[in-house]
């Protein structure tokens, strides 16, 4: 691989992969700040809007460290990637447009409503505040996601004669099937990086043996929103988008699974490790047929293998595929059991006072994370080598006449920087959380004055 490629993907990768730290817990807690809010108007409790002010806080800080570390993800484009940006620009510029233009500034302009305008808003427009940021963000997670869609699965578009790609369909654009599926798998990602997140605190509060009340409603609340959307991550979403993606993009589902020769009654691998030079995978854990069942329905299934594809097909990196997945996958079977557990001592009664188990779910806290970046790196790697797949190979759109000794230098850049973010981003957090939430005076001064 050309030295000048490899820094600009892996410089891409790096800031793209830091950005998505943040809009993952803002669009997970923007849900779930609703739900609180809602339980706050129906029952009257003003515990619950304790709760909402204290997420807020959380949800403000992440929102500011994903617009700094966003905002040059767009200039990127033009700098590390300006081919694919010019001849991609007709296509993927407009709902790029549109994430900024309407649900960005949506976003925002509400957030400030929702974190300084409770005394000025009744409860019910307070609560309108708090829906149309959850929904800004919601929207602008779908513009990105409809972006990424058509790289995956292009479609509604035409070559023009200057050989610059065109829409021809805005709705069949925004409509994509793939963007469809994808967005739906995605967004429960994030709200399980909310719940674990919410639950996660609650259950260190409840363990230090303070803000007890506002603890048992972040752990309740966290817990059953994490046993809901971990349960929908495997199905209906993954299910179904791993089936599209197998009619779609057969050579990556078979890089994902470790599939070098196509079987009848292929067997899903649990573990392995994947040998690319011979073709096979080493100390393999698997389960005969359940493969060619999840995919097609039936144990006898045939399903292709990589062997059925030109080596320049394949993605250009098939171990580091092939783990990503698997990283994704085993941590989604882990939420399933942490919050089924959750769930069925809630309903029991005994989850508060459980700490083996409330120790589990704070220790779980940063597993999401890890779960979201590995499912990012299944899809973008399970894609190469084409930037726009079947149409534009990654080789072909990056800028070449920014040398490699140019994009290092700028990576070590942000790597610097981001690390001072970063470092902001835990102390700025950390404060919040040692503040704890309801130590303001209810009926005077501002909610949100932080002693």
């Amino acid at each position: 691989m050309d030295s000048a490629l490899l820094i600009h993907r892996l410089h891409f990768a790096f800031t793209a992969t830091f950005h998505y730290l943040f809009p993952q817990l803002t669009m997970g807690l923007a849900l779930l700040i609703v739900v609180l809010k809602t339980l706050a108007l129906r029952t009257g409790n003003e515990i619950y809007n304790q709760a909402a002010r204290f997420w807020a806080k959380i949800f403000g800080i992440n929102f500011i460290l994903g617009v700094v570390t966003g905002i040059p993800m767009e200039f990127e484009f033009g700098t590390n990637w300006s081919h694919f940006a010019r001849v991609t620009g007709g296509v993927i510029g407009q709902p790029l447009v549109m994430e900024g233009v309407f649900s960005f500034f949506l976003e925002s302009a509400f957030l400030g409503l929702f974190l300084f305008g409770e005394k000025r808003l009744s409860p019910k427009g307070h609560w309108w505040a708090a829906f149309l940021v959850f929904f800004g963000s919601w929207l602008s997670g779908y513009f990105i996601i409809v972006t990424d869609a058509w790289m995956q699965h292009p479609v509604a578009f035409q070559r023009a004669t200057d050989g610059t790609f065109q829409v021809i369909s805005f709705w069949s654009l925004l409509l994509n099937p793939w963007a469809i599926l994808q967005y739906a798998h995605n967004m429960s990602g994030a709200v399980i990086t909310g719940a674990f997140v919410m639950a996660g605190v609650g259950a260190y509060y409840l363990l230090e043996g303070k803000f007890t009340d506002h603890a048992r409603v972040f752990v309740r609340v966290g817990v059953i929103a994490g046993f809901i959307f971990s349960a929908l991550q495997i199905f209906p979403t993954g299910d179904l988008h791993g089936k599209y993606m197998a009619r779609n993009q057969p050579v990556t589902t078979a890089a994902m699974e470790g599939l070098f020769k196509t079987e009848n009654g292929a067997p899903m691998v649990i573990l392995g490790q994947p040998d690319e030079e011979h073709q096979r995978i080493d100390n393999p854990l698997v389960v005969n047929k359940v493969l060619s069942f999840l995919i097609y329905g039936t144990s006898t299934a045939e399903v292709k293998g990589l062997n059925e594809f030109p080596k320049d097909q394949w993605p250009t990196n098939i171990p580091l595929l092939y783990y990503s997945y698997h990283i994704m996958a085993g941590l989604g079977t882990i939420f399933i059991a942490v919050m089924a557990a959750a769930a069925f001592m809630l309903w029991r009664g005994k989850l508060y006072e459980s700490r083996w188990l409330l120790w589990i779910i704070m220790l779980c806290l940063p597993l999401p994370y890890i779960a979201n970046t590995a499912g990012w790196m299944t899809a973008e790697i399970g894609r190469q080598p084409w930037l726009v797949y079947g149409l534009m190979r990654t080789s072909a759109g990056y800028s070449k006449y920014v040398h490699a000794g140019n994009g290092l230098f700028t990576l070590l850049g942000f790597m610097g920087l981001y690390t001072v973010l970063a470092i902001l981003f835990l102390v700025l957090v950390n404060r919040e959380i040692a503040h704890g939430p309801g130590t303001e005076n209810l009926n005077a001064g501002n909610p949100y004055t932080v002693a």
